[in-house]
């Protein structure tokens, strides 16, 4: 794990057409991803009412989809390392969108949990198949600008649900938003079909026989330097969704009860966070190729220390919007360094399981975000909550810092 030498980062390489294909295939996987889980925040209010739930019920529909993410991601992130990226890509699709299309028949709290963990187990596998797909087909000076691109694919789905469940919401109900989660899926998984296994995977694959390797999990510890990076990704990963999803699922409802704004107008506020993010994640991967990893993930873990406590305290409704956007530059921007940095740290036979574990792990931590926002906003205000989130990253800072490897343009192993 030898940091790359700037004499490796070949800024000439251009893209071919199967690396373009993975691109958009992941983009638009990612989106139903970011899709689902936004609708799902707005709606919680009308799911509650219509099933009689608690707050805490409700709060942990979200929660235990993205637990279920991190089974998915253990799951087929390793059978992605062994059977190809391509065709476990299709099983998960295939199973978020069963199981998403169940939550539309749901008739109360239990059956409607369980369908959601499991649409969580197929949401957590497809991201860091996505992800090693991506960095596998694109030149090494240019890995992080396409996985930032994957990252904007989320930020893509997240503004659809933002500008189409208040629209919606009042005319089909929360059955028929779950219905309408269904087609991305459907777009996805058109597209992958016309997707070709990476020639890194194939070489490699072709090359020995699966059996004689290592269970691609313990790739992740085979040493106290590769141990000690995993470490620093699962922080910087729980970080990110601990913030992102703590600050985006109840966005909505602060809005509204603090400002009495409608689902409209909170909705507009949120798209406007969320294109901050879209240009957060955009100027990431440029930085990230130009500057280095770490320095690019210094640059906004700070950035998300101060905008989180600087939105802590706006009030106005001009402020909010502007503030938001900022916000959402660095709270979320980070997003688009994680696929090129996981897959730089791993090699082919244990990048998927790389992807897959260490960023769902921290998606298993960032579910509990919603919950510690709703109980600090109950107990205390929304704005002592939004100064936990601050805090958060100044150990995101150190983990950066003292964890995490420089392998900025290396090839991959």
């Amino acid at each position: 794990m030898t940091p790359a030498s700037p004499s490796t980062v070949t800024a000439s390489a251009t893209p071919n057409r199967h690396a373009v294909r993975a691109l958009v295939a992941s983009m638009l996987g990612y989106a139903m991803d970011g899709f689902d889980l936004l609708i799902l925040g707005f709606m919680l209010p009308a799911i509650a009412a219509d099933l009689h739930l608690t707050s805490t019920q409700a709060g942990s529909l979200v929660t235990w989809t993205l637990i279920g993410a991190v089974a998915g991601g253990l799951i087929f992130g390793t059978l992605s390392d062994y059977f190809g990226r391509v065709k476990m890509l299709s099983w998960t699709i295939l199973l978020f969108a069963v199981f998403t299309g169940l939550c539309a028949l749901a008739q109360g709290f239990g059956d409607l949990l369980f369908y959601r963990t499991i649409a969580g187990i197929g949401l957590g596998g497809e991201f860091g198949i996505g992800m090693a797909l991506v960095a596998e087909a694109w030149p090494a000076a240019q890995r992080a600008r396409a996985s930032s691109y994957v990252g904007l694919g989320w930020q893509a789905g997240v503004l659809a649900a933002a500008l189409l469940t208040p629209l919606l919401l009042p005319l089909i109900g929360w059955r028929g938003m779950f219905a309408v989660g269904l087609l991305p899926a459907i777009v996805s998984f058109a597209v992958r079909r016309r997707v070709e296994e990476p020639a890194i995977f194939t070489e490699r694959v072709t090359a020995g026989p699966n059996a004689g390797r290592a269970l691609p999990l313990k790739r992740l510890f085979d040493d106290a330097r590769t141990a000690r990076a995993s470490l620093g990704v699962v922080i910087l990963c729980s970080v990110q969704n601990f913030g992102y999803y703590g600050l985006m699922i109840w966005l909505p409802s602060y809005l509204s009860t603090t400002f009495g704004y409608s689902l409209t107008k909170s909705g507009l506020w949120t798209a406007a966070t969320v294109l901050g993010m879209a240009l957060g994640i955009w100027l990431f991967g440029i930085a990230a190729d130009r500057f280095g990893r770490k320095p690019a993930f210094l640059a906004y873990q700070t950035g998300a220390v101060v905008m989180v406590f600087v939105y802590a305290n706006l009030t106005t409704p001009f402020a909010l919007l502007i503030g938001g956007a900022v916000t959402g530059v660095f709270v979320n921007g980070m997003i688009g360094g994680y696929g090129a940095l996981i897959s730089e740290l791993y090699p082919t036979e244990a990048r998927a399981t790389a992807q897959n574990v260490l960023f769902n792990i921290g998606r298993a931590v960032g579910g509990f975000g919603p919950v510690a926002v709703g109980a600090l906003a109950a107990r205390y205000s929304f704005a002592a909550a939004l100064a936990l989130l601050a805090s958060i990253y100044l150990l995101d800072i150190l983990a950066t810092l003292f964890l995490i490897p420089e392998r900025r343009g290396a090839e991959l192993q």
